[in-house]
């Protein structure tokens, strides 16, 4: 197998415990403190080890950060910023339902952007590998109904807008992520503080209010630093597979994190539906493996 879909496997497991975590342990914070105080603990954990693996001959010249360069990087972190506020936003004002569903259909936008700015070219597995790994996405985010609901609902409904307005954010953010990573050549120990402590300076404006004090987030210390650990883990590892194959390709596979969380919350936590959750787990099983032939 490809080591950048050996990577993007493992990065969706990684995600996909996240999220299990953060239902089971994390109750009671705002969700706009959450992805702050997660993203902040995790460039917390990550910078020891970026430290002790990093030499100062890999770090990259100041020639390398031209304008256009930094225009990236900002419109990456600010994408992903972007996305989280649209997301809780969607979330706020619409079911889980329909709004869940839509917000996980990055990969959609990530193959035109991929193809249209950087001349990618998939070839006619990959691009049916990339298909059904994001229908297999979108199914393990479905609720019993009609299969295409939430993608009708799209044309009149501001939380399903505001969802699909999301996941063009997180596509963006992952071509970003592949451009950072290849055409600039950052080694993932920058990219990765510098990614997690950007959105956290794109997102404290509005969470500001929002986040716990002292008191408040004290007992849960060892909470969220092992799971700013995690998510620094995950993050390293998603560089990775940004740094050896296209955003196209990488984008829907660790994007069954989706599929990974629902059979773990199936399984673990008791939620319902886990019948189709095993539908959508066989659909990412099979996407990835036509993307690995």
């Amino acid at each position: 197998m490809d080591p950048g879909i050996l990577y993007s496997l493992v990065a969706a497991l990684l995600w996909g415990v996240q999220i299990v975590a953060l239902k089971r342990y994390f109750d009671g914070y705002s969700a706009y403190a959450l992805p702050v105080l997660i993203n902040g603990f995790a460039a917390l954990t990550f910078a020891p080890f970026a430290v002790a693996t990093t030499s100062p001959a890999e770090l990259p010249s100041l020639a390398t950060f031209t304008p256009v360069a930094i225009g990236a990087i900002l419109l990456t972190v600010v994408a992903i910023g972007g996305a989280f506020i649209t997301f809780l936003q969607a979330l706020e004002i619409g079911e889980v339902s329909y709004v869940a569903p839509i917000n996980k259909l990055a990969p959609v936008f990530v193959l035109p952007i991929e193809v249209a700015l950087l001349g990618a070219v998939l070839g006619p597995l990959e691009l049916a590998g990339v298909g059904v790994a994001t229908l297999a996405v979108y199914v393990a985010n479905y609720e019993p109904g009609e299969l295409v609901e939430p993608i009708k609902r799209a044309a009149y409904s501001k939380p399903a807008q505001l969802a699909l307005l999301s996941a063009a954010g997180w596509g963006v953010g992952d071509v970003g992520k592949r451009v950072a990573l290849q055409e600039l050549a950052l080694p993932p120990q920058l990219w990765v503080p510098l990614l997690e402590v950007g959105v956290v300076l794109v997102l404290l404006p509005v969470a500001f209010r929002k986040l716990p004090s002292w008191s408040q987030l004290r007992p849960d210390l060892p909470k969220f630093l092992a799971l700013g650990a995690l998510v620094a883990s995950a993050e390293f590892v998603t560089s990775l597979a940004f740094g050896l194959i296209p955003a196209s390709i990488a984008s829907p596979v660790i994007n069954t994190q989706a599929v990974v969380a629902v059979v773990l919350g199936g399984l673990l936590l008791g939620e319902e539906n886990l019948g189709i959750r095993l539908v959508a787990a066989l659909l990412a099983v099979a996407g990835v493996g036509l993307l690995a032939l």
